[in-house]
């Protein structure tokens, strides 16, 4: 290919200079064309040659063919007047031909530093296809698990998706944005899709602007702290003002409070969609109430480049206002070096796959997953002591299902199932037979049930592999029912054996209700969708090679009647306990209507989850001791340092993710029962103890007031260290202010 056309006085200018150059130079077609995303589809370079040529596109979405991304920024650098170079946008989610655990899954290991190595990893791959920008991390706070997006987020809480997100954001952008391997980021969706009524895609949300700072906003804000290059707007409305349109969210909170500087895209033909909504009467009012609101780029839809110039000429928009968008836009441009270097050379880049690739995904794999159950320590498995193990349901060998939801390019001839990595685990010392017993997880025939509980009966030990499909998460996959799919909870009871260990191993986009399973299985491993390597992190779990370590960053309800049910919800006036709570089944018949001494819970689910929050059993024993508080009080202003002993009693080495909670226990406005505000992976081998020391600033305390902003406020704390959000290693503290002490 010719060399670029590149202006080398420009280059050497810095990136605000390079772009006022170009903006000077620009017709208001040209900067329009660069506020119009197009989809590709595929298609090949024809269709798309004469807008780019003509500068009408900034920026093409879904081109994954290399040689026709080279060819699309060729016609972008060459053959158009400014010579201006194309974002290629893609949904590179969790992973590209080697895919990750589902964010949700990553969210399980707590640990920013393997999302960072997944996130590069990822970027590296797209970025050999010419991708150059993703739209990921979604940080939408999720606190209902019908909604089918909760597996691309990283789950319930602010504080642990807030460090997520901003790893993950680490990982796509790299440490210099022109690096070959770097690719833009894009946190979405701004905001407050994640409360989305009924866990209905789309749906509108209603948010008290309390809720949506204390709880929805700080991820958004850890993930400008970060230095995410752009952010997308959510497809929902809030309170009434879909967010494509909403002045709040894109002007006074993004930024005017967080000074964000970086490029504000709307979601797939969401600016179209503002008159559905019923905000606007046709395109052109869309256009020009997403634009006043503060969208930069439009992704598809036309409604920019049909009718900005319109709005410009008679006089409703001013061409200032487009000029800092298109500012914007071209700034990530220079800032990703698209203008020295438009053409993607694979042979740069690491390989597809590669072995480092693998093993982050094994990595990833192995930490995302979650033992819920283990009762008698039926695991980990010896290969030793069985002669004979059936495996059994429709997801012990499915490539294509374990790697979930956004996997456009995922490539499951990669996928190590864990069928095979069992196999290839114990060898052909233990018979090992399967049945699949499902032709898909939502099958409703049990034509090989029979044989399954023959084989269930005849062998030592059951593992079955159960949960949804692929396609039942995801965006516009909620479900209404979140029991396991099909008939798989007929086939627990078929196959449980007494007296023989039956293990389930889960592959689930979201938190599913366990409770008609529950008591029929002696061992659960939560895996998610794990992604490429899942067979092999959970062939090594179940058999002891490591031992579990992940912790839910979601509740599981018992039932879908509990939800909305987490882990940080408010205290109430009539808080319930297991003294005021009382079973449906336990109340006589014509039973006196009374609700003195009753409380907040339901008669048929009582109050508490199935699971809690920060959950994870070990193959190791951790005993939590000696809670430690550098002082009783501090000033604002002042650091808290909260320790607490460590111990592994058991005989493995193994992880343990130390969780750090607080409660505010008086404040202008009712604050969390619990709050997480730290936590730390720790590697412990058997009789080890160590100190586990946590950094508690005054800030941290910190949360909005009723009279707005964000306040610290005097007065007494609690704090707990522990394995769970359930623990109750506890502590207590005074805020105190600098007159308080004189």
């Amino acid at each position: 290919m010719n060399k670029p056309r590149i202006d080398q006085d420009i280059v050497t200018r810095s990136v605000d200079q390079r772009v006022g150059e170009l903006l000077g130079r620009m017709t208001l077609a040209e900067k329009i064309g660069q506020m119009n995303q197009v989809h590709s589809d595929g298609a090949g370079v024809d269709h798309l040659r004469g807008s780019i040529q003509s500068g009408r596109i900034g920026s093409v979405i879904n081109e994954v063919d290399v040689e026709t991304v080279n060819e699309l920024q060729r016609i972008a650098v060459e053959e158009s007047r400014l010579g201006i170079p194309l974002l290629i946008g893609r949904d590179v989610i969790h992973g590209f031909k080697t895919v990750m655990p589902i964010p949700l899954g990553q969210a399980a290991t707590w640990n920013p530093e393997i999302v960072r190595e997944a996130a590069r990893a990822a970027a590296c791959e797209a970025a050999a296809s010419g991708v150059n920008w993703t739209f990921a991390p979604m940080i939408d706070i999720s606190r209902d698990p019908r909604w089918g997006r909760i597996a691309e987020s990283f789950g319930e809480d602010a504080h642990l998706t807030s460090a997520l997100g901003a790893a993950m954001i680490r990982g796509f952008q790299g440490d210099k944005l022109t690096g070959r391997d770097s690719i833009a980021a894009c946190a979405k969706h701004f905001a407050g899709y994640g409360a989305c009524e009924s866990g209905r895609d789309y749906a509108a949300t209603n948010i008290p602007e309390n809720e949506l700072r204390n709880v929805y906003l700080p991820p958004f804000k850890a993930a400008v702290d970060a230095g995410v290059c752009s952010v997308m707007t959510s497809f929902s409305d809030l309170d009434g003002v879909p967010a494509t349109a909403n002045e709040f969210l894109l002007q006074q909170v993004l930024r005017d409070e967080w000074d964000f500087d970086g490029l504000v895209v709307s979601d797939w033909d969401s600016v179209r969609q503002l008159a559905i909504h019923g905000l606007t009467e046709n395109d052109k009012a869309s256009a020009l109430a997403a634009v006043t609101a503060g969208v930069d780029m439009e992704m598809v839809g036309e409604s920019y480049l049909h009718h900005l110039a319109e709005l410009i000429n008679e006089g409703r928009v001013d061409e200032s206002m487009i000029d800092a968008m298109v500012s914007r836009i071209l700034r990530v441009k220079v800032s990703l070096g698209l203008f020295e270097h438009p053409y993607t050379d694979p042979s740069t880049l690491p390989a597809i796959a590669n072995a480092d690739v693998m093993e982050t995904a094994r990595k990833a794999a192995l930490q995302s997953v979650v033992l819920l159950k283990n009762d008698q320590q039926v695991l980990p498995l010896s290969s030793q002591q069985l002669k004979s193990l059936a495996i059994i349901g429709p997801l012990a060998d499915a490539p294509y299902e374990q790697l979930g939801t956004w996997v456009f390019d995922g490539d499951e001839r990669l996928s190590v199932t864990p069928l095979r990595a069992i196999c290839d685990l114990i060898g052909e010392s233990v018979n090992v037979r399967y049945v699949r017993a499902m032709k898909t997880s939502r099958s409703r025939a049990s034509d090989e049930f029979d044989e399954a509980q023959q084989i269930a009966l005849e062998s030592d030990a059951t593992i079955l592999f159960l949960g949804e499909e692929s396609i039942l998460s995801g965006e516009a996959h909620c479900r209404a029912d979140i029991d396991l799919p099909g008939d798989q909870a007929d086939l627990v009871r078929h196959v449980a054996v007494p007296g023989k260990p039956v293990i389930a191993v889960i592959m689930a986009g979201r938190p599913l209700t366990l409770t008609n399973v529950l008591d029929h299985l002696d061992a659960i491993l939560y895996a998610w969708h794990p992604g490429t390597m899942g067979g092999a992190a959970i062939a090594d779990l179940l058999f002891g090679v490591e031992s579990p370590s992940g912790k839910l960053p979601v509740t599981f309800p018992k039932m879908v009647g509990q939800i909305p049910i987490y882990y940080n919800q408010k205290n109430t006036g009539k808080p319930p306990s297991p003294e005021t709570t009382v079973n449906i089944d336990s109340i006589d018949a014509r039973a006196p209507q009374t609700s003195f001494g009753m409380t907040a819970f339901h008669l048929d689910a009582g109050y508490e989850p199935l699971f809690v929050f920060g959950h994870g059993l070990s193959y190791a024993e951790f005993e939590y001791r000696k809670l430690q508080l550098e002082s009783p009080q501090i000033q604002l202003g002042d650091t808290l340092r909260v320790s607490a002993e460590l111990t592994n009693r058991g005989e493995v080495a193994a992880d343990e993710v130390v969780q750090c909670y607080i409660r505010d226990l008086i404040g202008s406005v009712t604050r969390p029962v619990k709050e997480l505000k730290d936590f730390r992976r720790v590697r412990l081998v058997p009789g080890e103890t160590r100190e586990v020391t946590f950094e508690l600033p005054t800030d941290k305390l910190a949360f909005h007031g009723r009279g707005g902003g964000s306040v610290v406020e005097p007065g007494a704390f609690h704090v707990w260290v522990g394995g769970t959000s359930e623990t109750e290693l506890r502590g207590e503290f005074r805020v105190i202010s600098p007159t308080d002490e004189a």
